[in-house]
């Protein structure tokens, strides 16, 4: 199924080089438990993609990969189809040789919102827990950094992730893992880690927030994204059955809550770079992304509330040091 023996190359020589020790046996672990044919329809998407390396290849400003000499507009349509074959796409946008995947989340906003808020990923090691598929991990390339690792368990995600590595020229410098956070060993390796939409799904955010320490250098920046509501120290909203639709969603911090969270987890320098409301243009449908989203988890009446009665969804950056 999938090849992770470029990666086990990588941190062979680098300060990830412990994680070896458990990292092959996992892998093979999730393997055998996912082989299904929705796995192989997906892997079969892949294979017929074109290998492409492309002439201009931009992760600063997007994640955009452009040929001098266009591809036809058959071959564009074949890419399209090959990548819808691999729906829902939720996080991005890509656009490769004039195909654009529209995902449902405008995810480039949330990465302008932040980026200038956080050290420098120059020569860094980044990790990003619940990268979905991948999308920040190219705009982490793009802002300098020299390995990026992004986790999480789905299958289609590490699919979606393996076809965009494909049609960007099979670029070694990004690597999706299908783990949770739960399954890393406390590696104290890597310079920056990103926890972006993961600590309301937990039911223990201060665990979740331990074992994204456990992964820094020491002086390692924490840049965690997260629903917030408005409220005083100590506040934090513990929803019913479901919030804006969503089941797992345990613990909504203020954002005086949200720092002290932090604090008693031992980081130090805290701050909050961002508060913003999430809009209906920056979660929506698309034909990328064709089930309900955001305007359907809202109160038809009140855009200011979920469709539940719970404060409609705000999200915060915040920044702290190990």
């Amino acid at each position: 199924m999938f090849d992770f023996g470029d990666f086990y190359q990588i941190i062979a020589k680098n300060k990830l080089n412990s994680w070896l020790e458990v990292l092959p046996a996992q892998l093979a672990n999730w393997q055998k438990q996912n082989l299904d044919s929705r796995v192989n329809q997906w892997l079969n998407s892949i294979k017929h993609l074109p290998a492409i390396t492309p002439n201009q290849l931009d992760l600063l400003h997007s994640v955009t990969a452009t040929m001098v000499q266009p591809l036809s507009t058959g071959e564009q349509q074949r890419i399209s189809q090959l990548l819808k074959n691999m729906l829902p796409w939720r996080k991005g946008p890509f656009h490769l040789y004039g195909v654009h995947i529209d995902t449902e989340w405008r995810s480039d906003w949330k990465w302008e919102r932040l980026i200038n808020h956080i050290a420098s990923l120059e020569g860094k090691m980044v990790l990003d827990v619940g990268c979905n598929s991948g999308y920040h991990l190219w705009r982490m390339i793009g802002a300098g950094a020299k390995l990026a690792v992004g986790i999480d368990p789905m299958a289609l995600y590490l699919c979606q992730f393996e076809a965009i590595r494909k049609l960007l020229g099979n670029d070694k410098r990004a690597h999706l893992l299908p783990l949770g956070i739960e399954e890393l060993p406390k590696l104290n390796a890597f310079d920056t880690v990103f926890s972006m939409g993961v600590l309301y799904h937990r039911r223990s955010p201060l665990d979740h927030l331990l074992q994204l320490k456990d992964q820094l250098v020491n002086g390692g920046q924490l840049v965690l994204e997260t629903l917030v509501i408005d409220g005083k120290e100590h506040q934090a909203l513990m929803p019913g059955e479901r919030y804006a639709q969503m089941r797992n969603v345990y613990f909504i911090p203020s954002v005086p809550t949200m720092i002290n969270w932090l604090h008693k987890c031992g980081f130090s320098e805290v701050k909050v770079v961002d508060i913003s409301q999430t809009s209906l243009d920056e979660q929506r449908q698309t034909e990328w992304m064709t089930s309900e989203s955001l305007a359907d988890f809202l109160d038809p009446n009140d855009l200011t509330k979920t469709i539940e009665g719970y404060p409609a969804p705000i999200r915060a950056v915040f920044t702290a040091t190990k």
